[in-house]
């Protein structure tokens, strides 16, 4: 059954510093911060609104959890306790930095029912954390993640693409040491540059140049495909579509249909090394997949069907609904 959130956004609240490339306000859409009648609000509203509660979490995002004051802290986890059970919700997902993690900590959120820790670990290489105004290491990713594991929650962990100071062989070693840390999810997000941001200042001036859309694209596609070979979760690539991310940016990788460009890169290099295994040269080709991919397949406005026209193949796409998920199966080609 697919998951579900009940997103409730405590923006820029506990971050000790401003990342460079951050405007959470911009991100979240919010920018009051909510107290525990309007937790005790939303989530009495989601319980007559929500069918499956068993595979939806209430959800603190935004901030740095662990880090806003204590009393406060206590205040939203306490009043969102009370939705957590039978006939209400799985439990409570929070996210955090990884240097606000201790065992105290650990043990306040498990007594209020918190179920999933997400940690921002945005980039494992300590020069592209340094650049970037995160404030911590690598190395304390690493601790938190195993703390995490060791108290039995479910471990997120985020990743940025395209940083300022990193390049694709960066990231990918971002995500080798990732998986190292066998987390139960991901969330990608490739750099978005936003109005109100170091990161804006820094692109303007040509000091941060980030790489090119397509190459964003790829590079993406590939980590998905190694996170999910791993069998850790992607629930997230790419920044959710928004008026106001779409608004205030001025640059970077931002598509309302992020992930779905990153699937049809995933079909586009399956059906290749379909029809091109060995070289072997054909003038039309048909591959059957499962119906609910096959908008991917063809991709955005027909982007692969033109590009293996370009190649000279004249390519067919037809459903077979015993197929699972992502498999292509060649039919013909000639």
């Amino acid at each position: 059954m697919k998951h579900s959130n009940i997103s409730i956004f405590v923006s820029h609240e506990g971050c000790p510093n401003k990342c460079a490339f951050c405007n959470q306000h911009t991100i979240s859409g919010h920018k009051s911060l909510p107290d525990a009648d309007d937790v005790k609000e939303i989530c009495n509203n989601a319980l007559r609104q929500v069918s499956d509660k068993k595979n939806c979490e209430i959800a603190f995002f935004g901030g740095s959890f662990t880090a806003i004051n204590r009393e406060y802290m206590i205040s939203l986890l306490e009043t969102a306790s009370q939705f957590v059970g039978e006939e209400k919700f799985k439990g409570i997902r929070i996210s955090t930095r990884p240097d606000c993690i201790d065992e105290e900590v650990l043990e306040v959120l498990k007594k209020y029912k918190v179920s999933a820790i997400e940690l921002g670990a945005q980039s494992m290489s300590d020069e592209v954390l340094f650049l970037n105004d995160r404030g911590h290491t690598a190395d304390d990713v690493k601790n938190a993640s195993q703390l995490i594991k060791s108290y039995g929650f479910e471990l997120g962990l985020q990743m940025m693409t395209g940083l300022y100071g990193s390049d694709t062989e960066t990231d990918s070693k971002t995500a080798d040491e990732i998986i190292k840390l066998k987390p139960d999810t991901v969330r990608i997000y490739p750099t978005v540059i936003l109005e109100n941001t170091r990161l804006a200042e820094l692109y303007r001036s040509g000091i941060y140049k980030p790489y090119e859309f397509d190459k964003a694209v790829v590079l993406c596609a590939e980590l998905l495909m190694r996170f999910e070979k791993e069998n850790i979760r992607v629930i997230k690539l790419g920044l959710h579509a928004s008026e106001l991310v779409e608004g205030e940016m001025i640059g970077g990788f931002y598509h309302p249909a992020f992930r779905e460009l990153c699937e049809g890169e995933i079909f586009k290099k399956k059906i290749s090394e379909l029809l091109f295994d060995g070289n072997f040269p054909c003038k039309s080709a048909t591959v059957a997949i499962n119906p609910k991919n096959i908008s991917k397949a063809v991709g955005q406005n027909r982007k692969n069907l033109n590009y293996f026209m370009n190649k000279g193949v004249e390519l067919k796409i037809q459903p077979d609904d015993k197929l699972l998920d992502r498999d292509v199966i060649l039919i013909e080609k000639r």
